[in-house]
């Protein structure tokens, strides 16, 4: 019975993934930064009262570093 098993697994095909690994975790990493950019032009716009696409400028981030580092 055991014979019949190891046979059919080694006559199986190998899977060809649709899409590979390393794009697989490069979509994840792209997404991670879209949602993170999205959020915080919500977080900033909305919530904060100001322009959203202002919480994307490299002014705004370095006058957040600003604050923590102040205290």
């Amino acid at each position: 019975m055991e014979e019949k098993q190891t046979k059919k697994r080694s006559l199986r095909r190998p899977r060809r993934r649709l899409i590979p690994i390393w794009l697989r975790l490069v979509i994840v990493l792209v997404l991670v930064a879209l949602s993170g950019a999205i959020g915080a032009m919500v977080g900033y716009g909305i919530l904060g009262d100001g322009k959203p696409f202002d919480a994307l400028k490299p002014t705004t981030w370095q006058h957040i570093i600003d604050l923590i580092e102040k205290q």
